[in-house]
């Protein structure tokens, strides 16, 4: 199996794997538990956290376990509204986020809060200028994400967060950097996002566990889930230790060759685009700026079809994003992208492990695919 959709998903790591079973087979303890055995398992605990932080570039007391992207945007999200609400009702957001961003939207819309959607341009990119358009005194969050999961255009995070500072230095900018970390390098402690999503099964870690990033500078955040008080009382809950582990284990086994991989995914995706270029019938959507997401359209053949087609050759691609199933994607809508281009798109995303030989059988298919366009 060629796997091309790391974007969904990426394969577990050796190190993350292992690390997995030794907690479940070892070091299952009850972190919170007062004899050795459970005091063994917090000191690793706390290990995994620093680990996280460190790949992030956050202080490790500022990183706090979740189970998921999801749930760290809709925590970010929802817990500004919760401290800022009374000082203004307006939000800015983007029209090609993630869904756990934009279905969160939609909730506080229908409580009275009013979403600006920035629009992105025709390559999927939002500048700064239009964030600066959109920003008002009653602002009070700002959420854009980092990479889009579909086109992968990168955004301006760092001069994003200084402006909205600067014009609504009341307001909150958070990030979703799911798509963005370990693949477009960015310290927490200088990117001047007071809130960051990130997610360990896109970085070769598990399912079931993520982080968010809170900013020094934002203090009495309110609470995910109260309880026993874990995660220094934000959210409650057991923590998912071999989850955890996992995670952390991932961030320490991609750092190392963090730069090199990055480089090598971006050659990758560069012979691909360029092998692209001498097929008349196929049309790149969007920036492609991070190293790993690529959209293809073929118009004529439908999205189900192409993917069928490279299916059967034993390579796995993406409609999409994995969260939105049966739906046209909104993020080619935004770009207003013709039916015909949208109704055949799919999406190409590679890791450390997509080979040149992984990229050539690709080509090998997608070739195949105009094959059955043409016969």
């Amino acid at each position: 199996m060629i796997y091309l959709d790391n974007s969904a998903t990426t394969r577990p790591c050796e190190a993350a794997v292992a690390a997995m079973t030794k907690a479940l087979s070892e070091d299952w303890a009850n972190p919170s538990a007062l004899y050795q055995f459970g005091i063994n398992v917090a000191r690793a605990l706390r290990t995994a956290r620093a680990q996280v932080a460190s790949a992030m570039g956050a202080e490790a007391d500022r990183v706090f376990f979740t189970s998921g992207g999801t749930e760290a945007d809709n925590w970010a999200i929802q817990g500004t509204v919760k401290r800022l609400g009374k000082r203004g009702k307006h939000i800015v957001t983007t029209a090609i986020e993630h869904h756990a961003v934009l279905n969160t939207m939609k909730e506080l819309e229908a409580q009275g809060y009013e979403v600006t959607y920035l629009q992105p341009d025709s390559d999927g990119r939002i500048g700064v200028e239009a964030l600066k358009a959109a920003l008002r005194p009653d602002t009070i969050l700002v959420s854009v994400m980092m990479v889009n999961n579909e086109v992968g255009s990168v955004m301006p995070i760092a001069q994003m967060a200084k402006l909205t500072h600067k014009l609504c230095p009341n307001a909150l900018f958070h990030t979703d950097a799911v798509q963005g970390f370990m693949k477009i390098p960015f310290a927490a402690k200088t990117l001047g996002a007071d809130l960051i999503s990130v997610s360990a099964h896109k970085v070769h870690g598990p399912k079931g566990c993520g982080a968010l990033y809170i900013s020094p500078k934002v203090r009495s955040f309110p609470a995910l889930l109260v309880g026993g008080g874990q995660e220094s009382g934000y959210r409650s809950g057991t923590e998912g230790t071999p989850a955890i582990f996992g995670f952390a284990a991932a961030c320490e086994a991609l750092k190392p060759t963090l730069s090199e991989d990055i480089e090598r995914e971006k050659k990758l995706l560069e012979d691909i685009i360029t092998g692209l270029s001498n097929l008349d019938a196929v049309v790149i959507n969007g920036a492609h700026d991070a190293p790993h997401i690529l959209s293809v359209s073929i118009p004529g053949v439908p999205t189900q079809n192409s993917i069928n087609i490279l299916q059967d050759a034993g390579i796995c691609v993406s409609a999409g994003s994995a969260c939105a199933k049966g739906h046209r994607s909104h993020a080619l809508t935004a770009m207003n992208l013709s039916p015909e281009r949208m109704d055949s798109s799919f999406r190409i995303s590679l890791s450390r492990e997509t080979t040149q030989e992984d990229v050539k059988s690709l080509l090998d298919g997608i070739q195949s695919i105009l094959d059955w366009k043409n016969r």
